[in-house]
This record gives structure tokens, sequence and C-alpha cells, in this order.
């Protein structure tokens, strides 16, 4: 049930770019009563809130369900957003008007009624007030960088080398930022990045060997560099944001993220799993199999990333000789990553598994040899409904980045 507030302290600000609201909890969104807009985003896909709202949270947590219902449903009426939340009517007038003054709500008009009485007049999410620079650090060549709106379309690109790592690596970053920064006719909500390797919920890479990096302090240093809010995250926990809200993911479901390297992101009961060592997900190096197997670059024979990156499958493929020895490369890359994934799968219950990466390697005998392996792997009968497919999402990672940023600042995811 959400709690009623009538305070009024002030929302905080980003740096540099205005008022911004930042509520610190995500809330649940009910069914809407009334015609939804066509060109709103869409059914709600919030994040469920770990605990229980407490007083002192009312406030953010009230700002964030009526943002949450705004970005999802679309222009409606104050005594629409009372409705559809449950809040009252002076909640909802006083939370308007703050948003308002922020910059990230507008008025869109009145809207055409039959009946008597004052037409009332629609309220929505401004989506072309903001911007959200997004980063994408797990390419094996180039930064990628993205300009998006808040819907998560990209609406400028732009990308640099990649140096080999440490001091250099960040320098790129930090110019890649700068510049789409720069290119921004309107103010930056903030800054989003997904970087390959173990990170800390602060942003800190603690260890990312395709960067050089080791407990480095990404997320202050660029924060600093550029005075705007930056939030930090691996980047297949980046690309499971984006699949669970744009695109159709289920509640519970496992993304395998598939390039340089190979990395997952798991949402359970609408909840993203990071774990006590924040390395939930982190697949590409367990080794699959007694068999031994080509050599990895952790130095172990065997792990599910030396099978299955798309730079070893690619490589692998180009030394088979016939069409049949390069279908047995992708059909066996199947089969290994079934067998690491299948424990998943039974321990936490998912419904889903999606993978994200070059679409020419995966579609068709590997993705045949994953769902058939990874049905005779688990209990027949309970798992035999379980979805596995690829994503339909283009720019999975800047997209997940600007679902970060969304509910770092907004509460929308």
């Amino acid at each position: 049930m959400p709690v009623s507030d009538d305070q009024h302290p002030s929302g905080n600000s980003v740096p540099g770019q205005g008022s911004v609201a930042r509520p610190s909890v995500a809330g649940g969104v009910p069914d809407p009563v009334f015609a939804p807009d066509p060109h709103a985003f869409g059914s709600a896909r919030q994040l469920r809130p770990r605990g229980k709202v407490l007083p002192e949270h009312a406030r953010g947590h009230n700002r964030s369900l009526v943002l949450q219902t705004l970005y999802h449903a679309g222009a409606m009426s104050r005594a629409d957003l009372s409705r559809v939340t449950g809040l009252t009517r002076v909640t909802i007038s006083d939370l308007v008007a703050e948003f308002i003054a922020d910059g990230i709500v507008v008025e869109k008009g009145i809207r055409e009624t039959t009946g008597p009485g004052k037409p009332p007049i629609l309220v929505d999410i401004d989506r072309g007030g903001h911007r959200i620079v997004g980063l994408d650090l797990s390419g094996p060549g180039v930064f990628e960088g993205a300009l998006l709106s808040l819907d998560g379309e990209v609406v400028v690109r732009r990308e640099v080398p990649r140096p080999e790592g440490g001091e250099a690596a960040y320098e790129a970053i930090r110019a890649l930022a700068e510049d789409l920064v720069g290119l921004s006719e309107v103010p930056i909500l903030g800054v989003g990045v997904g970087a390959p390797g173990i990170v800390r919920p602060d942003g800190v890479v603690l260890s990312s060997p395709n960067l050089g990096w080791t407990d480095f302090p990404l997320e202050r240093l660029l924060g600093a560099a550029l005075d705007l809010p930056v939030l930090v995250r691996n980047d297949a926990n980046a690309a499971v944001l984006a699949e669970y809200t744009f695109g159709a993911a289920r509640s519970d479901m496992l993304l395998v993220k598939i390039g340089r390297g190979v990395g997952a992101g798991l949402i359970s009961g609408s909840q993203p799993l990071v774990g006590s060592r924040y390395a939930a997900g982190e697949i590409g190096h367990v080794v699959v199999g007694t068999d031994g197997g080509p050599r990895c670059v952790c130095g172990k024979d065997g792990c599910l990333e030396a099978w299955l990156s798309a730079t070893n499958l690619r490589a692998r493929l180009a030394e088979a000789p016939d069409d049949d020895a390069r279908d047995g490369v992708l059909r066996d890359a199947g089969t290994r990553l079934a067998v690491g994934i299948a424990p998943i799968v039974a321990a936490l219950d998912l419904s889903e598994i999606v993978l994200s990466g070059p679409a020419e390697l995966l579609d068709g005998i590997l993705l045949d040899a994953t769902r058939a392996t990874l049905h005779a792997r688990t209990l027949a009968g309970v798992f035999d409904d379980i979805v596995i497919r690829l994503t339909a999402q283009e720019d999975i990672v800047l997209r997940g980045a600007a679902v970060m940023v969304l509910s770092g600042q907004l509460g929308v995811s």
C-alpha cells in the first residue's frame, strides 16, 4: 500500500545540470484503469524493492511511484495518477508541482472530454528534456558510447579505439564521455557505464583483466571529471536490466552476454542478483567438463569463455576444414553453454535464458544444441517449458546503462 506524504522536502539536484528528482526506492504500479497513451513506453517493468517502505523513506517511495507510473503508462491527469497509485490528490498535486519545477514532468495540454466539468490537464515525463550518456566498455576493439533518450533510444553514437588498458583506457573513456556530454543540447540526467569484470556497487572495478584494472575507482574518477552522476556496473548486469525493462523478459531470467568474454546477468523474482562478492553471473571462467579443452586467458583449460567467446569461436571456425567441422564447433559450444548454466537454472528455478551476442554465431546450430542439452540435463517435467532465445535488442549494454541512470536518478525501471 503506498504511503501518503504531505511534507515537502526539496529534491536533490544533478551537479551542473539543474535540479532533478532523485528518489531512493522504486515502487510497484497497479494496473491502470484508464486508456493508456499509445506513445507510452508500455506496461510497468519495475524492479521489486528489497524490503518494506519505512516512514522516513515514504517521500522517495512516492516520488518514484509517480514517475514509474508516468514513465510506463504515459500522459495522464492528476486524478488518474491518484487513482492508479493510491496516493491522495494532495500528495499527487504536491509531487507533480515539484517535478514540474525540477524539469522532469511537463503539462501536455487538456484531455478531450464530452462530460460536464473542467477538462483535466495531462502531465507526463518530459521525455525530450534530458539525455542519458551510456558507455559500453565490453567490445573487442572499441569503446562505444551514445547519447540516449529517456526511453532508451540512441540519439547520437560515438566510439573510440580501445587502448590496451590501464590509465590509457581510462583516458579514452573520459574523452568519449566528455565528447558525448558536449553534444547534448539538453541537460544530462546521468552517465551509465557497463564494464567487463567484477564491479562493486560503488563503481570500483575490482578486477577487469581485459581492461588491465584492479581496484580501479572508475565511478568516482569519471564523476569528478564530468561533474555528473555516474553509475558503473558489470556489462552483463547492465544488459540484463535492458532486457528486463525494454524487452519481453520474464521476472526470473538469466542473460548470457557473449562477446570478447562471456558473462551473465541474473534477475530473480524481479530483483537483480549481484552476490556477496559482486560476482554473480561470472560464468566465463567456470570449467565445463572434465575433458580438458582450449586454454583460457585465465590459465585454466576448458573454461566456458574459451569455448564460447565470439573471438574464440571465430578463430576455431576459421580453422575448421569443412562445413561439418564448423557445425561441430558450434554444436560443441552450445553444449558447453548448457552444461555451464543447467545447475543455475535448477538452483534458481529460472523461466528464461536469453543470449546476447553475434546472431550469426549464436542462432541456429549453437542455440539448438543449447536447448537440447539443457533439457537433457534438467529435471524432466519441471523445466520443459523454459524459454531459450536470442535477444531482439541492439545496443543492449548502452540501453542497460540508460536503465541504470533512470533507476538511480528517478527510481524508474
